[in-house]
């Protein structure tokens, strides 16, 4: 190998070298310890029945890594935002305190509709839309 190769070569592995520890850099790595689950979603009896409460978001609050003395950046309260919406949608707030089990699990309808599935005897869909149901024509 003559020395214009590995000067090439010395030179590509640098800046690869270097591109990694920059990018390293540039993307600290989260801290995911504190990422919550649907936990900190709350049930409230507070009128007599119950009723999901979205979480207290200031536990949750992490600083922003990219924040510079010149950049401030917000802090993020990560999930904060997902689990307010899910303890807004959730119908039966009994199931987060007490779920029922499923009852209707069937490992051989599971395993039939498989099979038809891989042999092609699937049931087509409907020719329909969804303001055509209950419509009579």
């Amino acid at each position: 190998m003559n020395s214009s190769h590995r000067d090439r070569a010395l030179l590509l592995v640098t800046l690869l070298v270097a591109g990694g520890l920059l990018s390293a850099c540039a993307f600290p790595r989260k801290d995911h310890t504190g990422m919550p689950d649907a936990s900190v979603i709350r049930v409230s009896t507070d009128t007599g029945q119950l009723k999901a409460l979205p979480p207290d978001c200031e536990p949750l609050r992490q600083k922003s890594q990219y924040s510079t003395l010149t950049d401030m950046r917000m802090d993020i309260s990560f999930g904060c935002a997902t689990y307010t919406n899910l303890s807004q949608q959730v119908a039966r707030p009994e199931d987060l305190v007490s779920p029922r089990s499923y009852g209707n699990q069937s490992a051989d309808t599971a395993a039939a509709a498989v099979e038809r599935h891989r042999t092609g005897q699937v049931t087509p869909l409907r020719n329909t839309t969804t303001t055509d149901v209950g419509v009579s024509k």
